[in-house]
């Protein structure tokens, strides 16, 4: 049974050269930095890593390149969701072959299933590819919303193994905390970097955060203090990142990210269209923010 996924992974970004390219230099760096920062795994080729606009092949030479490099050091979650069905049984089945440990795989965005839809989705995947499959909530990009009650259904199968959820009401964690409790190998973890603190004090079992590209050793602490239930020591380091977490999405993610990157000099200034480098007029609160937190 492979190790349960927990605490701190990040949303890597995908370095790109300033003509679009992909930067595997850039790329290996991030590894390293994130096993040294003690990042818990890699989400590679996410909605951060700019899965909507890497082609079939860009998207997978970077999962291979990622698995590769990486060298079994941290686990690799690769992202495989698509708004096609067949797609994503692609997208999944080579990542296997490539060696990931565990495929994150977002609701179909823009065609809009119904429940019925995205329940026979996700089994279609789970029966066709075997490798731990994680669900992937986030309606404010995807115009869907997977239902609790369809996520209990799905957790019944051997290959559905977590979800990761981006809508953090009380309800709504209260209902997914339901779940992993009946099914204690069904692990929960937020895809919100404000509340996910929160939500990992209530019982869940880590953050795939946006905000760790920036801050991976912070991120990590938080998560680790949880575990061991220093929960005031938590909030008081959580509490200094409000900004940076309100800033990372001042503008479509991965801008933000991306730009900051950037400026610690991780990556080139560049992010593929129809996205485009940080607006001006937000630079200078951001690199405060970044001064602020001795990023720079």
């Amino acid at each position: 049974m492979m190790q349960a996924l927990k605490g701190s992974l990040v949303a890597l970004v995908t370095p790109m050269t300033e003509n679009d390219d992909i930067d595997y230099q850039s790329l290996e760096s991030l590894i390293d930095w994130h096993i040294e920062q003690g990042t818990n795994g890699i989400v590679s080729v996410g909605t951060t890593g700019e899965s909507a606009t890497l082609d079939v092949k860009d998207h997978l030479d970077v999962v291979k390149y990622t698995i590769d490099y990486a060298n079994s050091r941290i686990p690799i979650i690769a992202g495989t969701g698509a708004n096609s069905t067949s797609e994503a049984i692609e997208l999944t089945e080579e990542s296997k072959k490539l060696g990931a440990d565990y495929t994150l795989i977002v609701t179909p965005y823009y065609n809009k299933p119904n429940q019925n839809g995205l329940i026979k989705h996700y089994l279609k995947l789970a029966d066709n590819v075997d490798i731990p499959q994680i669900l992937y909530n986030v309606p404010s990009r995807t115009a869907c919303d997977l239902s609790p009650a369809s996520v209990k259904l799905l957790s019944e199968h051997k290959n559905i193994i977590g979800i990761k959820e981006a809508v953090n009401t009380e309800e709504r964690m209260s209902d997914l905390l339901e779940i992993s409790k009946d099914n204690d190998e069904f692990i929960l973890l937020s895809g919100d970097d404000p509340s996910f603190l929160s939500m990992m004090q209530k019982g869940g079992d880590g953050v795939i955060s946006v905000a760790a590209n920036v801050v991976p050793n912070i991120i990590s602490n938080i998560c680790s203090l949880i575990f061991e239930g220093k929960n005031e020591e938590a909030i008081n380091i959580n509490q200094k990142l409000y900004d940076l977490y309100e800033l990372l999405f001042i503008e479509s993610n991965p801008i933000p990210v991306k730009w900051m990157l950037y400026k610690m000099n991780f990556i080139k200034n560049s992010i593929r269209l129809p996205l485009v480098e940080l607006d001006k007029k937000y630079q200078e609160n951001v690199l405060n923010e970044m001064l602020k937190l001795e990023l720079l």
